[in-house]
Protein backbone atom coordinates (compact mmCIF):
# COMPACT_ATOMS: atom_id res chain seq x y z
CA UNK A 1 0.00 0.00 0.00
CA UNK A 2 2.66 2.44 1.04
CA UNK A 3 4.58 1.99 -2.36
CA UNK A 4 1.52 2.62 -4.59
CA UNK A 5 0.61 5.56 -2.84
CA UNK A 6 4.15 7.14 -2.79
CA UNK A 7 4.60 6.31 -6.96
CA UNK A 8 1.87 9.24 -7.92
CA UNK A 9 3.76 11.71 -5.36
CA UNK A 10 6.92 10.62 -6.75
CA UNK A 11 5.86 11.59 -10.45
CA UNK A 12 4.44 15.14 -9.27
CA UNK A 13 7.89 15.56 -7.73
CA UNK A 14 9.68 14.36 -11.18
CA UNK A 15 7.17 16.86 -13.30
CA UNK A 16 7.85 19.82 -10.81
CA UNK A 17 12.02 19.41 -11.24
CA UNK A 18 10.96 19.02 -15.12
CA UNK A 19 9.37 22.26 -14.95
CA UNK A 20 11.43 24.94 -16.22
CA UNK A 21 10.51 28.29 -14.95
CA UNK A 22 11.80 32.11 -15.41
CA UNK A 23 10.63 34.83 -13.39
CA UNK A 24 10.52 38.63 -14.82
CA UNK A 25 9.56 41.22 -12.33
CA UNK A 26 11.91 44.64 -11.81
CA UNK A 27 11.44 44.30 -8.05
CA UNK A 28 14.34 42.40 -6.83
CA UNK A 29 12.71 41.21 -3.02
CA UNK A 30 9.39 40.87 -5.07
CA UNK A 31 11.50 38.87 -7.88
CA UNK A 32 13.77 36.67 -5.72
CA UNK A 33 10.68 35.77 -3.66
CA UNK A 34 8.85 34.29 -6.27
CA UNK A 35 11.89 32.28 -7.07
CA UNK A 36 12.77 31.48 -4.06
CA UNK A 37 9.09 29.62 -3.77
CA UNK A 38 9.21 28.53 -7.03
CA UNK A 39 12.73 26.62 -5.93
CA UNK A 40 11.24 25.42 -2.81
CA UNK A 41 8.32 23.69 -4.39
CA UNK A 42 11.20 21.74 -6.39
CA UNK A 43 10.64 23.67 -10.03
CA UNK A 44 14.10 24.54 -11.56
CA UNK A 45 14.31 28.25 -11.72
CA UNK A 46 16.44 28.33 -15.08
CA UNK A 47 16.44 32.70 -15.14
CA UNK A 48 15.27 35.87 -13.54
CA UNK A 49 14.85 39.09 -15.20
CA UNK A 50 14.77 42.88 -14.39
CA UNK A 51 13.36 43.99 -17.82
CA UNK A 52 11.78 43.23 -21.07
CA UNK A 53 14.95 43.29 -23.47
CA UNK A 54 16.88 40.79 -20.21
CA UNK A 55 14.22 38.40 -20.19
CA UNK A 56 13.97 37.93 -24.07
CA UNK A 57 17.47 37.34 -23.61
CA UNK A 58 17.31 35.20 -21.00
CA UNK A 59 14.80 32.95 -22.81
CA UNK A 60 16.25 32.62 -25.78
CA UNK A 61 19.26 30.97 -23.86
CA UNK A 62 17.96 29.13 -21.09
CA UNK A 63 14.65 28.13 -22.87
CA UNK A 64 11.91 27.90 -20.00
CA UNK A 65 8.44 26.35 -20.33
CA UNK A 66 6.73 28.93 -18.12
CA UNK A 67 7.77 32.42 -18.07
CA UNK A 68 5.98 34.24 -14.75
CA UNK A 69 5.77 38.37 -15.88
CA UNK A 70 5.07 40.90 -14.48
CA UNK A 71 2.82 43.78 -16.71
CA UNK A 72 4.78 46.64 -15.18
CA UNK A 73 8.68 46.62 -16.27
CA UNK A 74 10.89 49.30 -17.61
CA UNK A 75 11.11 50.21 -21.40
CA UNK A 76 8.87 47.07 -22.69
CA UNK A 77 5.13 46.27 -20.86
CA UNK A 78 5.06 42.86 -19.79
CA UNK A 79 2.16 42.47 -22.59
CA UNK A 80 4.95 43.29 -25.04
CA UNK A 81 7.02 40.76 -23.06
CA UNK A 82 4.60 37.59 -23.27
CA UNK A 83 4.36 38.87 -27.23
CA UNK A 84 7.70 38.54 -27.70
CA UNK A 85 8.33 35.57 -25.94
CA UNK A 86 5.32 33.52 -27.72
CA UNK A 87 6.66 34.82 -30.89
CA UNK A 88 10.55 33.62 -30.80
CA UNK A 89 9.28 30.24 -28.66
CA UNK A 90 5.10 29.08 -29.75
CA UNK A 91 5.99 26.64 -26.85
CA UNK A 92 6.34 28.63 -23.73
CA UNK A 93 3.82 29.55 -21.18
CA UNK A 94 3.01 32.77 -20.19
CA UNK A 95 1.83 33.24 -16.58
CA UNK A 96 1.52 37.08 -15.95
CA UNK A 97 1.43 37.93 -11.97
CA UNK A 98 0.20 41.64 -12.08
CA UNK A 99 -1.11 43.51 -9.07
CA UNK A 100 -3.90 45.17 -11.42
CA UNK A 101 -6.97 42.93 -12.32
CA UNK A 102 -8.44 45.31 -14.05
CA UNK A 103 -10.24 44.46 -17.43
CA UNK A 104 -7.88 45.92 -20.27
CA UNK A 105 -4.81 44.57 -18.87
CA UNK A 106 -5.74 40.78 -18.68
CA UNK A 107 -7.47 41.45 -22.04
CA UNK A 108 -4.17 42.47 -23.77
CA UNK A 109 -2.18 39.79 -21.95
CA UNK A 110 -4.19 37.21 -23.45
CA UNK A 111 -4.34 38.46 -26.87
CA UNK A 112 -0.26 38.27 -26.59
CA UNK A 113 -0.62 34.96 -25.44
CA UNK A 114 -0.38 34.80 -21.98
CA UNK A 115 -1.72 31.09 -20.89
CA UNK A 116 -2.79 32.22 -17.73
CA UNK A 117 -3.08 35.47 -15.44
CA UNK A 118 -2.78 35.71 -11.31
CA UNK A 119 -3.24 38.72 -9.29
CA UNK A 120 -0.41 39.15 -6.30
CA UNK A 121 -2.99 39.09 -4.16
CA UNK A 122 -2.85 35.20 -4.98
CA UNK A 123 -1.79 32.69 -2.31
CA UNK A 124 1.79 31.14 -2.29
CA UNK A 125 -0.19 27.85 -2.93
CA UNK A 126 -2.74 29.36 -5.78
CA UNK A 127 0.49 30.53 -7.95
CA UNK A 128 2.05 27.11 -7.39
CA UNK A 129 -0.63 25.28 -8.40
CA UNK A 130 -0.99 28.27 -11.18
CA UNK A 131 2.64 27.51 -12.80
CA UNK A 132 2.09 23.88 -12.74
CA UNK A 133 -1.28 24.11 -13.99
CA UNK A 134 0.19 26.43 -16.90
CA UNK A 135 3.18 24.48 -17.44
CA UNK A 136 0.54 21.14 -18.08
CA UNK A 137 -1.17 23.63 -20.80
CA UNK A 138 -3.99 24.69 -18.95
CA UNK A 139 -5.27 28.42 -18.96
CA UNK A 140 -5.52 29.60 -15.28
CA UNK A 141 -7.08 32.62 -14.49
CA UNK A 142 -7.84 34.50 -10.67
CA UNK A 143 -11.47 33.90 -9.93
CA UNK A 144 -13.48 36.30 -12.21
CA UNK A 145 -10.96 36.86 -14.95
CA UNK A 146 -12.03 33.54 -16.92
CA UNK A 147 -15.28 34.43 -17.05
CA UNK A 148 -14.21 38.24 -18.48
CA UNK A 149 -11.98 36.35 -21.21
CA UNK A 150 -14.81 33.89 -22.38
CA UNK A 151 -16.94 36.82 -22.46
CA UNK A 152 -14.69 38.89 -24.67
CA UNK A 153 -14.01 35.70 -26.88
CA UNK A 154 -17.61 35.39 -27.63
CA UNK A 155 -18.09 39.23 -28.43
CA UNK A 156 -15.48 38.90 -30.71
CA UNK A 157 -16.45 35.63 -32.33
CA UNK A 158 -20.09 37.95 -33.01
CA UNK A 159 -17.74 39.83 -35.82
CA UNK A 160 -15.98 36.77 -37.13
CA UNK A 161 -13.50 37.75 -40.20
CA UNK A 162 -14.25 35.51 -43.31
CA UNK A 163 -15.84 32.35 -43.30
CA UNK A 164 -16.00 29.61 -40.45
CA UNK A 165 -15.51 26.11 -40.82
CA UNK A 166 -17.96 24.85 -38.85
CA UNK A 167 -17.74 21.37 -39.71
CA UNK A 168 -13.95 21.51 -38.52
CA UNK A 169 -13.73 18.20 -41.00
CA UNK A 170 -9.82 17.51 -40.76
CA UNK A 171 -10.38 16.98 -36.43
CA UNK A 172 -10.72 13.09 -35.83
CA UNK A 173 -14.21 12.47 -33.55
CA UNK A 174 -12.58 12.55 -30.36
CA UNK A 175 -9.99 15.84 -30.79
CA UNK A 176 -13.64 16.91 -31.70
CA UNK A 177 -15.23 16.21 -28.74
CA UNK A 178 -12.61 17.15 -26.53
CA UNK A 179 -12.47 20.88 -28.49
CA UNK A 180 -15.95 21.35 -27.81
CA UNK A 181 -14.74 20.90 -23.96
CA UNK A 182 -11.70 22.94 -24.09
CA UNK A 183 -14.66 25.57 -24.98
CA UNK A 184 -15.69 25.13 -21.91
CA UNK A 185 -12.65 25.99 -20.38
CA UNK A 186 -12.78 22.46 -18.77
CA UNK A 187 -9.26 21.77 -17.36
CA UNK A 188 -7.34 18.81 -18.89
CA UNK A 189 -8.03 17.08 -15.81
CA UNK A 190 -11.64 17.52 -15.69
CA UNK A 191 -11.70 16.73 -19.92
CA UNK A 192 -9.94 12.86 -18.90
CA UNK A 193 -11.88 12.18 -16.18
CA UNK A 194 -15.35 12.84 -18.12
CA UNK A 195 -14.05 10.73 -20.73
CA UNK A 196 -11.98 8.13 -18.95
CA UNK A 197 -8.72 8.67 -20.34
CA UNK A 198 -5.09 9.46 -19.11
CA UNK A 199 -4.53 13.60 -18.74
CA UNK A 200 -1.24 12.79 -21.11
CA UNK A 201 -3.84 11.51 -23.91
CA UNK A 202 -5.88 14.62 -23.41
CA UNK A 203 -2.63 16.59 -23.97
CA UNK A 204 -1.38 14.61 -26.51
CA UNK A 205 -5.19 15.06 -28.06
CA UNK A 206 -4.98 19.06 -27.82
CA UNK A 207 -1.44 19.01 -28.95
CA UNK A 208 -2.31 17.44 -32.31
CA UNK A 209 -5.16 19.81 -32.50
CA UNK A 210 -3.45 22.71 -32.18
CA UNK A 211 -0.82 21.09 -34.42
CA UNK A 212 -3.81 20.80 -37.33
CA UNK A 213 -5.21 24.43 -36.82
CA UNK A 214 -1.71 25.66 -36.83
CA UNK A 215 -2.89 27.65 -33.08
CA UNK A 216 -0.05 28.13 -30.63
CA UNK A 217 -1.33 27.57 -27.35
CA UNK A 218 -4.69 26.59 -25.42
CA UNK A 219 -5.55 30.38 -25.23
CA UNK A 220 -5.75 30.82 -29.20
CA UNK A 221 -7.62 27.03 -29.10
CA UNK A 222 -10.58 28.34 -26.33
CA UNK A 223 -11.24 31.43 -29.04
CA UNK A 224 -11.13 29.21 -32.10
CA UNK A 225 -13.35 27.00 -30.49
CA UNK A 226 -16.33 29.68 -29.82
CA UNK A 227 -15.72 31.29 -32.65
CA UNK A 228 -17.04 27.79 -34.51
CA UNK A 229 -19.88 27.68 -31.73
CA UNK A 230 -18.48 24.74 -29.42
CA UNK A 231 -18.99 26.22 -25.94
CA UNK A 232 -22.43 25.68 -26.66
CA UNK A 233 -24.82 22.86 -26.24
Amino acid sequence: MGAAGAAPHGRRSRARAMTRVMVVDDHPMWRDAVARDLAEAGLDVVATASTGEEALRRAAATRPDVAVVDLRLPTMTGVEVTRELVRADPSVRVLVLSASGERDDVLAAVKAGATGYLVKSASRGEFLAAVLSVSGGDAVFTPGLAGLVLGEFRRLAEHPVGEVDTDVPHLTPREHEILRMVAKCRSYRQIAEELTLSHRTVQNHVQNTLRKLQLHNRVELVRYAIEQGLDEG
